[in-house]
């Protein structure tokens, strides 16, 4: 199953595709994006097909600062519930503790953290944004319109005095770099291992002016009541095993459940009270990444045969045909068109 994204994440993307020229429904429509989806913040949408979507009218309609643009018509109320959890912390400390713990309320791939200063300056400390890129692939545009988003929200609550000292970018300035200068207002590095805003330690410690107990508690009770975090079921704990073992061989049933600290007869009878099977597992997680590689790169199929744990180019193609009832061939012209 491809991983998910609230609609949410979308909000002003019609309005501002109009205003560049473009047709949104035009988009919406191409990369298989129903727009009735949009009417609700919670709507569900895959993520990858999200982050495609940016970068293909990022570069349709020359606008290279798309995701900026768009995350300036965005704020803290995006992510919905958690928000309130959010906004009614004491601290920014126990705000980034609630952003990183429900953040798979928005999205199951998305993580919020915090990192040591990459340059190992005192008194300074990364607070890091990252996409699990085993999940979905890399997007410049989504990359850019989260860690834009990450610091509107942290003007939003602190005001001005957020203590940034620079910024971290994963890939190569999109638009001039005077751009992301504006936007930020403080020095940008590209090309950099993970993405952060990296912060004076002590503007942590700032006191909200919204904090409020009473919505606090209400909020944390409302999502852990209403939400199950998806990357803590048995199921996806043993995909994660598996898939950490990628590229090479398969482990068995009993190495997985070793890692998770169980006896094999125990992971095999959770994962029939989920529905499922080991073996049906490592099936939907090879399924997904041959997804991902065929349709989003130029791998060659014996690569992605290694990728997904097969030891042929042959038996990637016959379990292709099983699962999308096309050659992975015809898979990669589909998915490019």
């Amino acid at each position: 199953m491809q991983p998910l994204i609230r609609a949410a994440s979308l909000r002003g993307f019609s309005g501002l595709v109009s205003e560049l020229g473009g047709d949104p429904d035009a988009f919406l429509a191409e990369f298989g994006i129903d727009r009735a989806i949009l009417e609700s913040d919670d709507g569900l949408l895959s993520i990858t097909d999200h982050d495609r979507m940016l970068d293909a009218a990022a570069a349709e309609l020359r606008c290279p600062d798309l995701g900026l643009r768009l995350a300036e018509r965005q704020d803290l109320t995006i992510l919905g519930p958690v928000a309130h959890a959010i906004r009614s912390s004491v601290t920014a400390t126990e705000a980034l503790e609630y952003a990183g713990r429900f953040m798979f309320v928005h999205s199951p791939v998305l993580n919020i953290g915090i990192d040591r200063d990459p340059w190992g300056r005192r008194g300074v400390i990364a607070l890091t944004y990252r996409k699990e890129l085993a999940e979905s692939p890399y997007s410049p545009q989504a990359l850019e319109l989260g860690l834009g988003l990450f610091y509107r929200v942290a003007v939003q609550l602190l005001g001005r005095a957020t203590g940034l000292r620079s910024v971290e970018v994963p890939h190569g300035p999109l638009s001039p770099t005077i751009r992301y200068l504006d936007f930020f207002g403080a020095d940008v590095k590209f090309d950099r291992p993970v993405a952060a805003l990296c912060v004076e330690r002590r503007s942590l410690d700032t006191s909200f002016a919204t904090a409020d107990e009473e919505i606090r508690l209400a909020a944390l009770h409302h999502l852990t009541g209403e939400y199950s975090d998806p990357t803590r079921t048995v199921a996806n704990q043993v995909r994660r095993a598996v898939r950490d073992s990628l590229p090479g061989p398969i482990p068995s049933v009993a190495e997985v459940a070793a890692q998770l600290l169980l006896h094999p007869r125990t992971l095999q009878r959770r994962l029939a009270v989920a529905g499922t099977t080991y073996g049906q597992v490592v099936d939907n997680l090879r399924r997904d990444r041959a997804y991902q590689f065929i349709t989003t790169t130029d791998l060659s199929f014996i690569q992605i045969a290694d990728l997904v744990g097969f030891t042929e180019q042959s038996t990637l193609s016959h379990a292709v045909r099983r699962w999308f009832g096309i050659s992975p061939g015809e898979l990669r012209l589909r998915g490019r068109r």
